[in-house]
């Protein structure tokens, strides 16, 4: 625990640093991908793998996914209600059931959104609390 709250730190000084030279948006973004990496750490790192992999045949990756290009506006619903049956990812099929966390608030999914679909290959815009309030209205 004490390294994954060195290593928040960390990014939050250097996120600091560079405030200076970045404008708003930008400071934003750094900021919902800091608290995404600490929150992917907690929640999503034990089945994705810190490298975003997955496990095998029983966890997809979030690494260079399809799936996040194009299922964006699941995502919300998903970390927040979990997710069962079979989807595909990158051409593979997974079958199995993810966890929900009713528990996270709309800017932690919002975070976490950010940091898996700008990291491993992934580049996607910041994602807003607006657009995962939106995204929870259409949950099944």
């Amino acid at each position: 625990m004490k390294k994954i709250t060195l290593i928040v730190l960390l990014i939050s000084t250097i996120i600091g640093g560079m405030a200076a030279c970045s404008n708003p948006k930008e400071i934003k973004e750094k900021q919902y991908y800091a608290e995404g990496l600490y929150l992917y750490q907690k929640y999503c790192q034990n089945c994705h793998m810190d490298n975003g992999k997955g496990l095998g045949e029983l966890i997809p990756p979030l690494a260079t996914s399809d799936y996040l290009k194009n299922n964006t506006t699941e995502l919300a619903c998903m970390i927040k209600h979990g997710k069962k049956g079979k989807i595909v990812v990158n051409g593979k099929e997974y079958d199995g059931i993810m966890p929900g966390y009713t528990s996270l608030s709309t800017i932690e999914i919002a975070e976490i959104i950010t940091f898996i679909t700008n990291t491993w290959g992934n580049h996607h815009p910041a994602y807003t609390i607006n657009q995962v309030e939106e995204d929870l209205k259409k949950c099944p």
